[in-house]
């Protein structure tokens, strides 16, 4: 399992509707084959700033499954008009007791 971190920055005062357009896209995401489950969170400290936690099967799985498909497209058209900056996107995987 992989975890994609991806810290996004949102145009300040368009935070709802940046969340609207998540709440129209999560299907897009989380009905692609290898992803197990997505998360979004919002700052308390910084309104503007959320972050999506997805988790993959492997990064193959992100990368073949979702970036390199019109999954991707359909999903940036709708949240990507609300960015402010580029998202930093990066994957993790468990540290082992």
């Amino acid at each position: 399992m992989v975890l994609e971190v991806a810290l996004i920055d949102v145009l300040e005062g368009r935070e709802d509707e940046f969340a609207a357009a998540y709440r129209k896209g999560h299907e897009i995401l989380a009905s692609t084959p290898g992803c197990r489950s997505v998360r979004m969170t919002r700052g308390v400290e910084t309104a503007n700033r959320f972050v999506l936690l997805v988790e993959w099967d492997s990064i193959e799985a992100h990368l073949d499954n979702f970036r390199a498909t019109e999954r991707f497209t359909q999903w940036r058209a709708l949240l990507g008009p609300f960015f402010d900056g580029a998202p930093r996107v990066e994957h993790f995987t468990d540290v082992t007791p």
